[in-house]
């Protein structure tokens, strides 16, 4: 699959042409990454701190909350990594300083090794010096220490002229079952798909860029289909990974949906077609993701009114959990529907009383009964806190995804 990158130099997004010439200067990176991230994880390096001439963390610290980040360049202990994973990466990747004794300080499915070539050695200090090392061996002695491997043929970078696909089945082979992925000189969604079948992701900066290959072309390379129309199945999800129903997807409609950034399909009857343009019930696009067989999507998406033409959350007419009850209490909040939310809403010190009361019950409660009924009535008086504050919950599930990531965590201890 692909990995799409952004190279910051001196604040804006840059791509170089052999690790040196700069070619373009993109601007601010902030857009990009929203545009990249619908497609799953991006590689963002700093190349001043890679060349040790300066840093970018800050922004790069701003990317971290855009989407999910592979953050490199310029990571040389375990202090500094740890800070990044702590900061919401959700991998570092560090170059030469990959030593065995560093890499076991670390969680090893979060480390990538980048092994930055140029005719099979590897080079340091921003592509700049060349090591005594060459790139198969360091692979096969780094292998069981790191969760992946990025290895770029420098000599190929920026070049729009095509990867070594030969050298990619070569590093794959010795790199064994730890995943792969590959930069430098990637131009067309073929190579993508000889890289996907090889077992290795493609990381994309130049072709993107220059508007070689578009982002929908380069993620669609590796699907496929049985079908004799082609289509491939689409599981369409809410915010919560709650299934909403089944559509259909082509190479248009895909291309279509990451560019607006909506819920675009392919109708079986009807052709093109994209979700709520007559009914109201729109769809922002968040991500797009592909199984394993690469043969299914599943749009990841923020609906809005009812999914279903029959006006119904989802295509089985089911609405329930807590994402029913945070839409019911925005709900009630937005039309100012009268009743004790309302009263809560409208009054912050009652709400403040109930929270610390049903917190209070909650912590002495012991049966399973009564834990059940505390426990759900803490969590309704918790939804009316976070509806007024127009706290959305996914935002709060999104706070626990993103402390899951956190390697560094405060003894628990009594406040007090």
């Amino acid at each position: 699959m692909i990995v799409p990158s952004i190279d910051i130099s001196h604040g804006a997004a840059v791509q170089l042409v052999g690790g040196e010439q700069q070619a373009i200067d993109a601007g601010d990176p902030r857009p990009i990454m929203e545009r990249f991230s619908i497609v799953g994880e991006v590689a963002v390096i700093d190349i001043d701190a890679a060349r040790g001439d300066g840093s970018n963390s800050e922004l790069i610290g701003e990317l971290c909350k855009l989407g999910a980040v592979r953050v490199g360049g310029g990571i040389r202990d375990a202090a500094t990594a740890r800070r990044w994973l702590d900061a919401g990466a959700r991998k570092v990747i560090i170059g030469t300083a990959a030593s065995p004794q560093l890499l076991a300080q670390l969680p090893r499915d979060r480390v990538i090794v980048a092994l930055d070539s140029r005719d099979g050695r590897v080079l340091s200090h921003g592509w700049r010096r060349e090591t005594d090392a060459d790139l198969l061996p360091r692979i096969e002695q780094l292998r069981d220490l790191c969760g992946g491997f990025l290895i770029t043929f420098v000599e190929r970078e920026g070049l729009l002229k095509g990867t070594d696909l030969g050298r990619a089945a070569e590093v794959c082979d010795v790199a064994g079952s730890t995943p792969v992925t590959i930069a430098g000189g990637i131009t067309t969604p073929s190579e993508i798909r000889s890289l996907d079948e090889l077992g290795a992701d493609a990381q994309v900066g130049m072709a993107l860029y220059a508007n070689e290959m578009t982002l929908a072309a380069a993620f669609a390379a590796p699907l496929h289909s049985d079908r004799v129309d082609g289509l491939w199945p689409t599981v369409v999800v809410d915010e919560g990974g709650i299934a909403l129903g089944l559509a259909w997807s082509d190479p248009q409609s895909l291309h279509r949906a990451i560019e607006q950034r909506a819920g675009v399909y392919r109708s079986r009857s009807r052709g093109l077609w994209k979700k709520g343009e007559t009914s109201g019930a729109t769809q922002q696009l968040l991500r797009v993701d592909v199984d394993c067989d690469r043969d299914t999507l599943r749009f990841t998406v923020r609906q809005h009114q009812g999914f279903c033409h029959l006006g119904t959350r989802d295509c089985w007419g089911d609405d329930h959990g807590l994402g029913r009850l945070a839409r019911r209490l925005g709900e009630i909040s937005e039309r100012r529907i009268p009743g004790n939310t309302i009263r809560l809403l409208d009054d912050q010190a009652l709400l403040g009383s109930k929270l610390r009361e049903e917190a209070a019950e909650l912590a002495e409660a012991s049966s399973k009964g009564e834990i059940t009924a505390e426990a759900a009535d803490l969590l309704y008086f918790t939804l009316v806190k976070i509806t007024g504050a127009g706290v959305t919950l996914e935002e709060v599930t999104g706070e626990l995804d993103r402390r899951e990531f956190v390697t560094q965590r405060r003894p628990m201890e009594r406040k007090g």
